[in-house]
C-alpha cells in the first residue's frame, strides 16, 4: 500500500499549524467583539481603521503603502468594509481621486477598537513571555534566514531536484 504522503502530499505541512493557531486567535478577536455588541467587525480590519482614524482619510494608495499591503489586495478589503459599513469613500483633491473614510459607525467604537488593540498585544506579550523561544524572535530569525536565501530561491532548488517538476 502507498504512503498516503506520496500520493496527498498536503499531508504533511510544518506551517498549517501555524496558520490554525492564527485562525484561531483571530476567532478569540472576534468573540470579543460579539460579546462587546461590535457586530459585522472582522479583526482583519482594524489595523485599516485604526490608521485611518489616526491618519485622517487616505486614497487606497496611501492606506496600502501605511499597512504595508498591495494596492489590490488594499482595494478588495475597502470594498469589504464599505459594504461592512466600516468605511467610505469620499472625493480627493479633484473629482478622480478618492478617499477612503472612516464611517459614523466606525468612529462610534474606534475607542474600544484601539482598546482591543492594546489588549491584544499586551496578551501576546504575556504569552510571549510565556514560552521558551517567542514568535517575534522566530520571525525575525526567519526574515534574517529569507535574507540570505529567498523562500523562492529555496523552493525552486528542491524543484529542480523533483521530477514530477519536470
Amino acid at each position: 500500500m502507498p504512503d498516503p504522503h506520496e500520493l496527498d502530499p498536503t499531508q504533511q505541512s510544518l506551517w498549517r499549524p501555524l496558520r490554525l493557531l492564527q485562525a484561531s486567535m483571530d476567532a478569540d478577536i472576534a468573540r470579543v467583539y460579539t460579546d462587546a455588541r461590535i457586530d459585522g467587525l472582522k479583526p482583519s480590519y482594524v489595523l485599516e481603521l485604526l490608521r485611518l482614524h489616526a491618519r485622517g482619510p487616505m486614497t487606497i494608495t496611501e492606506l496600502a503603502e501605511s499597512v504595508n499591503r498591495t494596492h489590490s489586495a488594499l482595494s478588495q478589503k475597502v470594498a469589504a468594509m464599505r459594504e461592512a459599513g466600516w468605511v467610505e469613500t469620499v472625493e480627493g483633491r479633484d473629482a478622480r481621486s478618492k478617499k477612503v473614510t472612516l464611517t459614523d459607525n466606525a468612529r462610534a467604537v474606534i475607542g474600544r477598537l484601539a482598546a482591543e488593540w492594546r489588549a491584544t498585544e499586551a496578551a501576546a506579550a504575556e504569552l510571549e513571555a510565556e514560552i521558551p523561544y517567542p514568535l517575534s524572535r522566530v520571525v525575525t530569525d526567519i526574515e534574517r534566514a529569507l535574507e540570505r536565501k529567498s523562500f523562492h530561491d529555496r523552493i525552486a532548488e528542491k524543484l529542480a531536484r523533483d521530477p514530477e517538476w519536470g
